[in-house]
């Protein structure tokens, strides 16, 4: 199954050119049974990196291009009634796939986001009293423009919760840059691209991530960051216990996609600043607004705890 991981991961690297770490991520979190977060500037490849995943997967895809207008019916579905004797019907919404791209989120309002808290979270939605479970693997992959872009609207900290991870991806080197001139893969490969990967394949990977061993010095290890955090003079608010889970699922994810049955602390220590930045809150209103400085209070608790031998 591990061939099938570097299958994966080749092909999504055929259009998402020059971001191996950012591939690694996002079938990080597809192993972990997570949701993906992609925060930056626009040009950059967010809305590739997703689209040649769900492309790489034969799995049903459906892309939500948010907007301000947007209700949460135009996500989860309504029901309509029908003449002819059918009555009334659920017509279901874009969030009923295994992939789905939620494109620049922040840029609808709270309650169409807070619309897709529940399908995140426990993999259903509840419509009129009825609820509709969510076909396995689901995965949402966000993408968002930074916060002072005009017109975007803040995530509430529960809605940020219910992401795995959040990464940014960066400009491209220079090198890098001029191979996208050359082959503008989002033109034609994209399109071309074709699964490697079945949707029983991701499931069976998924429950072999779930099958790695984190031994208790380790889950200590991660229970011990998080007390820090919570202590930290600098956080208003430290890492939850879901936080914590997920951390170590992601550490799961990382060792398993090393052709490792078992976690190390380097995959935990890998794991903290994309799991970890964008659940903590910052006593100083500057340091809550300046990812980089979270992530430099972040990497100082995590310097100051005992890693395990």
């Amino acid at each position: 199954m591990r061939d099938a991981i570097a299958r994966l991961r080749a092909n999504i690297a055929k259009v998402f050119l020059g971001h191996d770490r950012s591939v690694d991520r996002v079938v990080q979190c597809l192993l972990a049974r997570g949701h993906l977060l992609i925060e930056d500037v626009p040009g950059v490849g967010k809305t590739v990196l997703a689209t040649s995943l769900a492309r790489s997967l034969d799995c049903s895809f459906s892309r939500i291009q948010l907007t301000p207008d947007m209700l949460p019916s135009d996500v989860l579905g309504v029901t309509i009634y029908e003449r002819e004797g059918r009555g009334f019907v659920f017509k279901r919404g874009p969030i009923f796939a295994n992939i789905i791209l939620a494109d620049e989120i922040n840029r609808t309002t709270p309650r169409t986001q807070t619309a897709l808290l529940e399908a995140m979270n426990e993999g259903q939605v509840s419509i009129e009293g009825q609820v509709h479970v969510l076909e396995q693997p689901f995965m949402l992959v966000a993408t968002q423009n930074p916060y002072e872009f005009e017109g975007t609207y803040l995530l509430p900290e529960n809605q940020l919760d219910r992401f795995l991870m959040r990464i940014r991806l960066g400009y491209p080197t220079p090198e890098e840059e001029a191979r996208v001139l050359d082959l503008r893969p989002s033109n034609g490969q994209l399109h071309d691209l074709a699964p490697v990967l079945h949707r029983e394949d991701v499931v069976k990977l998924q429950q072999a991530v779930d099958g790695v061993k984190v031994e208790k010095s380790l889950l200590d290890y991660i229970v011990a960051f998080a007390n820090a955090t919570r202590r930290s003079d600098e956080l208003e608010v430290g890492l939850s216990p879901r936080g914590s889970l997920a951390l170590a699922q992601a550490a799961r994810a990382s060792a398993y996609m090393d052709g490792r049955d078992h976690v190390e602390p380097e995959d935990i220590v890998d794991a903290v600043l994309p799991v970890a930045a964008h659940r903590v809150i910052p006593r100083s209103a500057a340091a809550a607004s300046n990812a980089g400085r979270i992530e430099e209070i972040l990497t100082g608790i995590l310097e100051s705890v005992r890693s395990p031998a």
